[in-house]
């Protein structure tokens, strides 16, 4: 079965897919993609981390963001996307990545995701400064991935 890459998202890309090798230190790429609550209803069923913290504002009240915070990996997963599609994009394996989670993510929030090539190790592997920042320009996720790309 082969997945829709149309999936209906409000996602901007901000840059294509190159072919390997036609990467440089300092190339980026973007997208933005505001956070549901489908978007955490959905990700909470996929995952199986149905923590009421992100699911039930009720419960949420009594913590101190005092209402419903995304997860932290529906957050990342936002890095996944531009990679696989972006930069590097399609045929792009992941190796690791690195996460610090550094603030909040509420429903409704804008977040915008960077990554930016910071090093060519060869052999088609590449480091990846990864950033998402909520719609006031506050960091809320950093780290590095390291990416090879393949070839078909």
């Amino acid at each position: 079965m082969r997945l829709d890459p149309t999936i209906s998202v409000d996602v901007k890309a901000a840059v294509t897919a190159r072919p390997a090798g036609r990467f440089n230190v300092g190339d980026k790429s973007q997208l933005r993609r505001v956070v549901s609550r489908q978007d955490v209803v959905d990700f909470a069923t996929l995952s199986g981390d149905t923590n009421p913290l992100h699911l039930d504002d009720d419960v949420a009240k009594g913590f101190i963001f005092r209402k419903p915070i995304a997860h932290g990996m529906l957050v990342a997963s936002q890095v996944s996307a531009v990679l696989g599609t972006q930069l590097p994009g399609p045929g792009s394996l992941y190796l690791s990545q690195t996460l610090n989670f550094s603030g909040a993510v509420f429903l409704g929030d804008e977040i915008t995701t960077e990554v930016e090539v910071t090093e060519a190790r060869g052999k088609g592997v590449y480091a990846l400064s990864t950033r998402c920042r909520n719609q006031s320009g506050e960091l809320v996720l950093d780290g590095e991935a390291v990416v090879k790309v393949l070839r078909s």
